[in-house]
């Protein structure tokens, strides 16, 4: 089935952009970025950023935001049955040349798990100017990695 991913949550003060591989099942039915309640990302970024956690999608775009993050997804589309990464296939990403010069206060780009990473250094040029950051999947499927170590990771980098 060909799915596709969300417009970017960003705005021009936007300093880091949070990159996932392609939203799952549940947070395209949701039409929200993670929107799987045990997908540890929001309640990560309300960590690192000591806000209280809301479920409140629009307060959850309002908080990154207000901290300078942007969020998107390396790919625009691709097909894939269920919501795992390694099903992706026949995969079309996203712009990043026109995302990078309408949005030139983005210095860092984090990569929510290793398959955007590998996607995105397959299809965008690098550049030079921007720093680059693997950081642990906060996926469900990621359960190897706990919660805990999952926020060490992420603080390290946000902090």
């Amino acid at each position: 089935m060909k799915v596709y991913s969300f417009p970017p949550i960003s705005n021009k003060n936007s300093k880091i952009l949070i990159l996932g591989t392609m939203p799952g099942i549940t947070s395209l039915e949701l039409n929200q970025y993670y929107g799987h309640p045990r997908n540890a990302f929001w309640k990560l970024l309300f960590e690192i950023f000591n806000e209280p956690f809301s479920t409140d999608y629009e307060i959850r775009k309002k908080m990154v935001l207000k901290n300078n993050v942007a969020i998107w997804d390396v790919l625009q589309a691709c097909v894939r049955e269920g919501s795992l990464d390694s099903a992706i296939e026949q995969e079309i990403p996203n712009d990043f040349t026109n995302f990078l010069n309408e949005h030139p206060n983005i210095d860092t780009i984090v990569f929510n798990g290793q398959k955007a990473a590998k996607f995105f250094q397959k299809y965008v040029k690098v550049s030079k100017t921007i720093q680059y950051v693997n950081l642990p999947s906060t996926s469900p499927a990621n359960a190897g990695i706990s919660f805990d170590k999952k926020l060490e990771e992420w603080r390290k980098f946000f902090n």
